[in-house]
């Protein structure tokens, strides 16, 4: 590859194109990966939601959640049994796929079998995750830490971008403001797209995060996914990410801020009708 210091305006994961500009994508699909039969009747559901909707759709789930509040917490099935299970959602359902990954050598396996490798918040300064995801030219979709100002992520691109891969989207998902809290600055999706000239994607699901705080595990207030979406659509972004699941509340991981699956398609048809309105030039 030959080097590059700037992001892409337009990032493409197999058929779906984000950009600031463009119709809105979207990044869904369940927080953690139970199983194969799980996987693949959420990605079956998603995509027929995408398909009446005429919308992207890169499906995402976490063959490993590693940052879990507890060490009992589950953390999923692991990277050996996911893989296979990310191959059958792109071939089955022809929809690109997103995971996490947390340390250096997950990333050329991964990339064998997805299309998006992604950059947990808490290690978006990893600097040798950074490159390792990177090296593999897959899309890296990175998510700025609860802990940085939007314009932090300048860097954080950079070290991505200095590898020859371009490809590259920055995901806002809030920042910490006291004990078990985040709040969402809308300011924060201009500034990033202003200062990485990257795709900016919105994670409306962990914005209403509540970290840590049932204790052993994180709460969520789901009812605010909606406003924040609208928010942030109403600003201007390239994509939201929402974690869906057909039972939320019995879900191992994230469970009180994810979507009820039977909710996704009201949601998203709203927010479509916010992204048109924001980016037809009248607002």
């Amino acid at each position: 590859m030959t080097a590059t210091t700037s992001a892409a305006a337009i990032v493409s994961a197999g058929a779906v194109q984000f950009g600031n500009a463009l119709p809105l994508s979207i990044i869904a699909g369940p927080c953690q990966l139970e199983s194969r039969a799980h996987a693949l009747e959420v990605a079956s559901a998603l995509k027929e939601i995408a398909t009446r909707l005429n919308i992207g759709l890169v499906y995402k789930t976490s063959f490993d959640k590693a940052n879990r509040t507890s060490a009992s917490a589950a953390r999923g099935i692991g990277i050996d049994q996911a893989l296979p299970i990310f191959a059958e959602i792109r071939e089955t359902f022809a929809l690109p796929v997103l995971t996490d990954v947390h340390e250096i050598d997950q990333c050329a396996r991964a990339a064998e079998a997805v299309d998006v490798l992604q950059i947990p918040a808490f290690l978006c300064r990893q600097t040798d995750l950074l490159l390792a995801a990177a090296a593999t030219g897959k899309v890296v979709n990175v998510k700025k830490g609860q802990f940085l100002a939007p314009w932090d992520m300048a860097n954080v691109v950079s070290k991505l971008t200095s590898s020859g891969n371009d490809r590259v989207l920055v995901t806002e998902r809030g920042a910490s403001f006291g004990y078990n809290t985040l709040v969402s600055d809308m300011r924060a999706l201009p500034i990033l797209a202003r200062t990485t000239g990257a795709p900016v994607i919105f994670d409306a699901t962990h914005s209403v995060q509540q970290p840590g705080g049932k204790g052993t595990s994180s709460g969520g207030e789901r009812e605010f996914v909606p406003v924040l979406a609208r928010a942030a659509v109403a600003v201007g972004v390239a994509g939201v990410f929402i974690e869906t699941h057909p039972d939320p509340d019995h879900a191992p991981s994230d469970g009180p801020n994810m979507v009820p699956l039977r909710d996704f398609e009201a949601l998203i048809r709203n927010l479509m009708a916010f992204d048109k309105l924001a980016k037809s030039g009248s607002v």
